[in-house]
């Protein structure tokens, strides 16, 4: 076996052996396990980029791509960080009702106790009613979801929701407007937070501790009233239910799980509401229906009143031309009213 030349001796082999101007590298160098071979890139960028017809800003990377020195997560998508957000801006986009309670510790079987009361309490809510145009509404019962929150996850995401335009954003640049990207990063960064007008203001103090969300696909108060009368009770408009109809309500595991929630707020559509306005929701008579009904006969009897106070000045404006007529045509004509008073008296 032939000796072994060190790093050192076979740099300068190589570099004594190479010629002059040249940019490949030497067979010796090949051959030598501790020399890394390299090529030397071509310093024409500023040329390159002259002779481009494509602007820079135009330039940009596909979606997919998969930057080298961050490769894609081992995590389970549902747990990765990144999907927690878009879920929770979507939750936030496309749900207009959400309660937020604070809970205390439930374990696994409270929770499943207390999801189980919830479940049998909206399944008793009546099925909505076709429209006019033979129309189903969606059932809203399959989708009512009684979920624990990432408070901290929760707040970005609402900033996100709250102070971010990606329309906007798309218009003004060619960067990335998506809820992960910098464009949104910079419009929550330079948001006033400290508005009170804003929701996220209003509703910011209760994303502190352990907050769980009820999210209902609808703004139904039936439904509404369902999950009140189980998760926050209240006489007399929310009463709990009684023991001989509802025996798994008083099980001791639901009602020490039951125990631990305190409605702290909510969101309806858009705008914060405290405990005293998510019952006035709930206590609509009738829900929507009931809404629609009271508009129709709030604009009815506007139409009604309206209509009678200009067909009552008609009227009055009628009379008084019609007077002052005969008023005239007796002034102008006495002998016919004479004549006319005589004949009524013969007969």
């Amino acid at each position: 076996m032939p000796a072994r030349l060190n790093c050192s001796s076979a740099r300068a082999v190589s570099r004594a052996l190479r010629p002059q101007g040249s940019t490949t590298t030497s067979r010796v160098s090949a051959t030598l396990p501790c020399i890394q071979q390299t090529t030397v890139p071509a310093r024409n960028y500023a040329a390159a980029a002259a002779a481009s017809p494509i602007p820079l800003g135009a330039l940009r990377l596909p979606d997919d791509y998969i930057p080298p020195t961050k490769p894609p997560s081992a995590r389970r998508p549902e747990n990765r960080k990144s999907q927690v957000l878009r879920a929770y801006t979507a939750l936030l986009r496309s749900t207009p009702l959400i309660l937020f309670f604070q809970h205390n510790n439930l374990t696994a079987v409270e929770w499943a106790a207390v999801r189980r009361e919830l479940r049998k309490a909206l399944s008793e809510v009546p099925p909505p009613v076709a429209g006019p145009n033979e129309s189903l509404p969606v059932d809203p019962v399959n989708s009512i979801e009684l979920t624990v929150l990432r408070t901290r996850m929760f707040d970005v995401a609402f900033k996100i929701v709250e102070f971010f335009d990606a329309e906007a954003a798309a218009g003004r640049s060619n960067a990335y407007t998506h809820d992960l990207s910098s464009t949104a990063y910079e419009a929550i960064k330079k948001a006033n937070l400290e508005d009170p007008n804003t929701a996220y203001a209003q509703m910011s103090p209760l994303f502190t501790g352990p907050v769980a969300a009820l999210t209902i696909p609808t703004v139904s108060p039936a439904h509404l009233a369902a999950a009140l009368r189980i998760l926050a009770p209240s006489a007399p408009d929310f009463p709990t239910p009684t023991r001989k109809k509802n025996p798994g309500y008083h099980d001791p595991v639901a009602q020490s799980g039951l125990q631990k929630l305190i409605l702290i707020g909510g969101r309806v559509e858009g705008k914060a509401f405290d405990q005293a306005g998510i019952k006035w929701v709930g206590g609509i008579e009738g829900g929507i229906d009931g809404l629609r009904s009271q508009l129709v006969s709030m604009l009815h009897s506007a139409g009604l009143g309206l209509t009678t106070a200009l067909e009552g000045h008609s009227k009055g404006l009628w009379l008084t031309l019609e007077s002052r007529r005969t008023q005239l045509d007796e002034e102008q004509n006495p002998k016919k009213t004479e004549e006319g008073e005589a004949n009524s008296d013969a007969s």
